[in-house]
């Protein structure tokens, strides 16, 4: 025991000194105390193999505290990392055998496939995975509802709204360009044609309704400016509109007037292009000039303008037939007959006659007076006197008795209507002249221009 100290302190003199070994123990001063102490203590431990989690982590627990983290009993919480999810057990265990207790897994989390939208559809960026960003689109004519690009989440769920794609635009529709048209002679519309517009869908090409305002191709418009509007819907009662006019133009001359003292009436409406007026005068008066005129393209009127003048009744005739054809078409006759001026019943209907002249010039009748008997008789007319021949022929031309009180009443074509042997009133001739050929149409007439007696 000395000898061994001795030698002890020698080796400390020489600056080296053995090492105190025990067998099995795998101590070595020149290692890591730590490192050493453990290897020695753990050297016939059974280890599990390391453990690498890719895309996740774990954090482990040894059963006292060692410093090794997968030695026998290690317990290791399993972890992903975000966008990840665990497959296998949360919780790991190194066994006896070596090996952990189980496999895991962190996969990428993946949200639903989207739903295609109709008249759409979608394109994404890696995949359905989390962080994956997909971007809606719609067919050309719809436009895009809710978000248009969406990203998964990590609670695997897309943000954003469904999208879906809705047909906002409206159908498109173009209309002809204005129509002008002038009306045809003696007329005050015109036919005008169009071909109709086609609607066109920038969606899906069908078109539910198509709804026309105004009046349909190929029909007659009246003078002035006329709106035609076509509507038309789509499959999502989007509308689209377009307008156009339709113009018709009526050729017209000056407007005509009636002459003094007599009448007009004019066909369509009085002026435009084709009409005809025709002229006439009032009793007492002839016409002179055109008898009717035309309105003509150049909205100019045709003929001389009429007038009428006081009518000129020529007694100098030869014949009484003479005398009656001034008076054809233009006026009627009421023929009173008397032998003599002294004449009770021809005193009488004078004196009737006389206070109802504005109703005899309105009728246009003129009386003619033949007073006598051959060869001491004269005929008069107004203040003209009838030579007694004429006198006499239009006796015998219209079978007169020359010794009777008689009345004879003519037309305007100088036929015998009526013959009164006695005075007849003014009423009785007003009703039976108002009856004759052409008279309802003179009353309209002088309806039209307030012509009447007092």
């Amino acid at each position: 025991m000395g000898s061994c100290w001795l030698r002890l302190a020698a080796l400390l003199a020489l600056g080296a000194c053995p090492s105190l070994e025990y067998d099995g123990s795998g101590y070595s001063p020149l290692e890591d105390d730590e490192d050493v102490y453990a290897r020695n203590r753990y050297k016939e431990t059974p280890w599990c193999s390391p453990i690498k989690v890719k895309h996740g982590y774990a954090n482990c627990r040894t059963p006292q505290g060692e410093y090794y983290k997968n030695v026998l009993g290690t317990r290791c919480d399993i972890r992903c990392q975000k966008g990840y999810e665990l497959h296998g057990p949360q919780q790991l265990i190194c066994q006896s055998s070596k090996r952990w207790s189980g496999k895991v897994l962190c996969k990428q989390k993946r949200c639903p496939t989207l739903s295609m939208p109709t008249n759409g559809g979608f394109k994404c960026l890696d995949g359905a995975y989390f962080g994956s960003r997909c971007e809606y689109y719609c067919s050309p004519g719809y436009q895009l509802k809710g978000d248009r690009i969406v990203t998964c989440m990590d609670n695997k769920v897309w943000s954003g709204r469904p999208a879906s794609c809705v047909d906002t635009e409206p159908p498109r529709i173009q209309c002809p360009s204005v129509k002008e048209k002038t009306a045809e002679p003696n007329k005050l519309t015109a036919k005008v044609y169009w071909d109709t517009p086609e609607g066109r869908d920038t969606a899906d090409g069908i078109l539910t309704d198509v709804i026309l305002k105004g009046l349909p191709p190929g029909s007659h418009f009246p003078e002035g400016d006329h709106k035609i509007q076509y509507t038309v819907y789509d499959r999502a009662e989007n509308k689209g509109t377009c307008k156009f006019l339709v113009k018709v133009r009526v050729r017209r001359c000056v407007k005509l007037n009636a002459p003094d003292n007599g009448y007009i009436k004019c066909s369509g409406d009085g002026n435009n292009y084709g009409a005809t007026c025709e002229f006439s005068c009032i009793g007492g008066y002839e016409l002179q000039g055109s008898p009717a005129r035309v309105c003509q393209y150049n909205l100019g009127w045709s003929g001389v303008e009429p007038n009428c003048a006081p009518m000129n009744i020529n007694v100098n005739v030869r014949t009484a037939a003479a005398l009656l054809d001034q008076f054809y078409e233009k006026r009627r006759l009421l023929i009173i007959s008397t032998p003599t001026a002294a004449n009770f019943f021809y005193r009488m209907q004078l004196g009737m006659l006389q206070p109802a002249q504005c109703g005899l010039d309105l009728r246009h009748v003129t009386v003619v007076e033949l007073v006598g008997v051959f060869p001491a008789q004269i005929g008069r007319i107004g203040v003209k006197l009838l030579p007694p021949s004429l006198a006499l022929q239009l006796r015998l031309l219209l079978r007169i008795p020359h010794y009777n009180f008689n009345i004879v009443v003519m037309d305007k074509h100088g036929m015998d209507k009526e013959r009164y042997p006695f005075p007849a009133t003014p009423a009785e001739l007003f009703a039976l002249i108002d009856n004759f050929p052409l008279r309802k149409e003179e009353m309209k007439l002088q309806a039209e221009i307030g012509q009447s007696c007092p």
